[in-house]
């Protein structure tokens, strides 16, 4: 039985797109996030295509600053992500006299915690690569705030999400922006995940003897150089067999066909009974758009 579902038409605001949207979306997502008009929307596709490789259940949120055009806001929605637009955190002007984009890029994440329609999500950064299912860590007791090092599970809530931002308005920034602040806000309930989810490259030259490539499920792309959709291997540490059978391997997924969204649904449709309601999960309305000036979130 075809899923219930609202049809809408493409929305007159500069970059608002609006397609089908589930009446009954699921209760759980992966989110993640996007800010400026740089390549990082190719992560973001990277990362829709994974999960939807390893078979996920659950939907990717993309959360996404106003400062995303439209062309990359459609080219989420094509591969069937839902994209939702947030607005931008600012530190107060005291606070930060440098790089004052970097943290407005970093702090606007603490507004996944408003997207209180589902009641659990994984936050994945957009240069990390899912290679096994990790559904599992939704089944994670409540109480704890799970996270490796821009992996984290957590349950949405209006009143930790005021609280958050009332907070951060009283901590000074740190080199690690948001990272600091939540292994901070979080530290009595903090629970480390193993580190199989979330391969950061760094280590297979620092820590060599404790890496078997295997055993990981996510591989997080964010040592310098080793982003797959800008590798040269020219970067230090990058001319290395290991991370070019890693970039490989991310371009595998991404140069997929069948892993698109209108071609895997087809396929689906027409192989076996699933439930897609979590595919034609689209855009929602972004209301007003005000434009900043940042650089995209590399």
């Amino acid at each position: 039985m075809a899923p219930d579902i609202i049809n809408v038409a493409i929305a007159s605001k500069p970059n608002a797109i609006v397609t089908t949207r589930p009446v009954n979306p699921p209760s759980r997502a992966y989110v993640t996030f996007l800010a400026g008009n740089g390549d990082y929307v190719k992560g973001v596709v990277g990362l829709m295509k994974g999960l939807r490789k390893v078979r996920s259940k659950y939907p990717l949120v993309v959360a996404v600053l106003p400062d995303v055009p439209k062309e990359h806001r459609k080219i989420l929605v094509d591969q069937g992500c839902v994209v939702q637009e947030i607005e931008p955190v600012y530190l107060p002007e005291n606070q930060t006299q440098f790089a004052m984009a970097y943290y407005v890029i970093n702090y606007s994440k603490l507004r996944i915690w408003e997207f209180v329609e589902y009641e659990k999500m994984i936050y994945l950064d957009g240069d990390i690569q899912v290679y096994d299912n990790i559904d599992h860590l939704f089944d994670l007791p409540d109480g704890q705030f799970y996270a490796v090092m821009d992996c984290f599970c957590e349950k949405t809530c209006l009143p930790t999400y005021h609280d958050l931002l009332k907070t951060l308005q009283v901590t000074p920034p740190t080199p690690f922006a948001e990272q600091d602040f939540l292994n901070m806000y979080f530290r009595d309930i903090y629970c480390p995940i193993p580190p199989i989810y979330n391969l950061v490259l760094a280590m297979l030259w620092r820590h060599p003897k404790n890496i078997h490539l295997d055993h990981f499920k996510v591989v997080h792309y964010c040592t310098a150089g080793s982003k797959p959709w800008r590798y040269t291997g020219k970067e230090e540490n990058m001319d290395r067999e290991d991370i070019k059978m890693l970039v490989e391997k991310w371009w595998d997924i991404y140069n997929d066909e069948s892993m698109d969204y209108k071609n895997f649904v087809a396929t689906a449709v027409n192989t076996e009974p699933v439930d897609l309601r979590w595919f034609l999960a689209a855009l929602p309305e972004a209301g007003t758009v005000h434009y900043i000036t940042a650089p995209s979130a590399a």
